[in-house]
């Protein structure tokens, strides 16, 4: 006898119930995040970890059915698969920005006290012009007053030069800054993916969608594991049934000995009965076929005595032994 139950494996058990709570956190997570108000949150979660539940154990639990509830639970599966992995992609993501806030919190801000760039250029073209005019002035003897503004000019020119270098330090600074905040924000790894011609944003995106995969496959293929039928065999001590159990009218029939085995006072009542019982069939089958109440068959001759195939055989063949009349 034989029946079908389920079995787990402890290993394969804890991996399932592993893979099954974490999926539940990160939905739970992503479902918290994704609400505004306590209760838009508390449906959110309450949605995930449904759909969590329903990704994981239909497969396992369509299994045994029908073709057709195989069908219906797996267009169900797969719905909720894709919402699931959707729910894990925007934990991931949500993750990434968070720690790359936190990266970007650490890198030191630069911060600029002297005048903008743009107005150090307008003023050093405004003292170029004025040092060019000054320089183009001739005076016909010695003029000191024209040799003061040209030095006071030259000087004023100078210092605006200095500043305008300063400047473009701060402003180099503040690009430096700017790259590492941004070289902060992305993931090592995805941000290694833009060489590829991938923006950061898909190649998040991505990796989000490659991890939530992963971990689906593992918790669903880890619950089929768990949970599959297995085939647990029964041993049954069957009893042999003599003609007397299957209804028969006559003595009971015991075992008959080897012809070769001697004969002793104790065997010799256990040899008579065999032949007077058989014998007894043989006149009842011949008398119910002469009278056309029984044919000659082995199955009619087995109804008919209500005794086992071979017994029924026997007797047919003792009725093809007797003499025609």
């Amino acid at each position: 006898m034989s029946r079908d139950r389920v079995i787990t494996t402890p290993p394969v058990l804890l991996l399932a119930a592993s893979a099954s709570t974490t999926a539940v956190f990160l939905s739970a997570v992503a479902g918290w995040q994704r609400g505004g108000w306590i209760v838009e949150r508390a449906l959110w979660v309450a949605v995930g970890i449904v759909l969590v539940t329903a990704a994981h154990l239909l497969p396992a639990l369509c299994k045994p059915q029908g073709r057709g509830l195989r069908a219906v639970g797996m267009v169900i599966w797969s719905g909720c698969l894709a919402a699931t992995c959707y729910g894990h992609a925007v934990f991931f993501i949500m993750a990434q920005r968070h720690a790359g806030e936190l990266r970007t919190a650490v890198v030191p801000v630069v911060t600029t006290t002297g005048r903008d760039l743009g107005a150090i250029e307008r003023d050093r073209a405004d003292v170029l012009a004025r040092l060019v005019r000054v320089t183009e002035r001739r005076c016909v003897e010695p003029c000191s007053a024209l040799r003061i503004e040209r030095a006071t000019v030259t000087a004023k020119l100078e210092a605006i030069d200095a500043e305008r270098g300063e400047a473009h330090r701060a402003e180099a600074e503040q690009d430096r800054a700017a790259a590492a905040r941004t070289a902060a924000l992305a993931d090592p790894v995805t941000g290694a993916m833009t060489a590829f011609g991938m923006s950061a944003a898909r190649a998040d995106l991505v990796t989000g969608v490659v991890f939530a995969g992963v971990l689906e496959a593992v918790a669903c293929f880890s619950w089929l594991l768990a949970l599959r039928p297995a085939t647990v065999t029964r041993t049954v001590t069957e009893i042999p049934v003599t003609p007397a159990q299957q209804g028969s009218n006559t003595l009971p029939v015991t075992a008959a000995i080897p012809i070769s085995a001697p004969v002793t006072a104790e065997s010799a009542p256990l040899l008579k009965l065999p032949v007077v019982e058989q014998a007894d069939d043989v006149t009842r089958v011949t008398a119910a076929v002469t009278t056309g109440e029984l044919r000659a068959t082995v199955t009619e001759i087995r109804k008919f005595l209500g005794c086992s195939q071979a017994r029924a055989a026997a007797v047919r063949k003792q009725l093809e032994l007797q003499p025609t009349q």
